[in-house]
């Protein structure tokens, strides 16, 4: 079209026709988002029962082998407890260990994780401060708690920060797993 051939009714039709195309894009981008929608939330579920079963496989790994490793470090660990949950309603705490260690006077604290990062050790140290707040007001426990953090992969900032904050670290080795061995002057923090 020429300029000269441009008249308000040219120009409100095409105005017209580029809306209608307008609205027939977004109605299918909606549909397009509604699906993708749903494919993104089936994906994440799969993604996390993939994960849970890997965490729990790693929790599997550590059990039993993981008593004797601490026996070795002078622990007498002759019990532990997997996925231990605790509430005090009155304090608002709650929360979950991954793994317990049991010797007597001392318990073992492990937070389990697929991939270890540096966040996760953060929060298991505040998780021990919960617990030990928790102990304290149900049991008034005497008993002292220690931590470590476990992965199947264990970032080096991860590790390097929990021994930095006196928690052991767990890592596979192999087809078992191993505490990695404490820098010099290395003291477990008790809380």
């Amino acid at each position: 079209m020429s300029e000269q051939s441009l008249t308000y009714e040219s120009i409100m039709k095409m105005i017209r026709g580029i809306a209608r195309r307008q609205k027939e894009t977004d109605r299918q981008m909606k549909k397009h988002d509604a699906e993708y929608a749903l494919m993104r939330k089936e994906l994440n579920r799969k993604i996390g029962e993939l994960t849970g079963s890997i965490g729990r496989m790693v929790e599997h790994m550590l059990g039993e082998g993981i008593l004797d490793k601490f026996r070795a470090l002078g622990y007498e660990v002759d019990d532990y407890t997997r996925n231990h949950r605790y509430r005090h309603s009155k304090l608002g705490i709650k929360g979950e260990i991954d793994l317990i260690l049991h010797d007597g006077d001392v318990s073992i604290l492990i937070e389990v994780k697929t991939t270890l990062e540096t966040a996760d050790v953060r929060k298991h140290l505040e998780k021990i401060e919960k617990y030990r707040i928790y102990a304290n007001a149900r049991w008034n426990d005497p008993t002292r708690f220690i931590g470590a953090v476990a992965g199947a992969v264990v970032t080096d900032e991860a590790k390097d920060f929990a021994l930095e904050n006196g928690l052991y670290v767990i890592v596979q080795s192999g087809d078992a797993v191993e505490i990695v061995p404490t820098p010099e002057g290395f003291k477990a923090k008790e809380w």
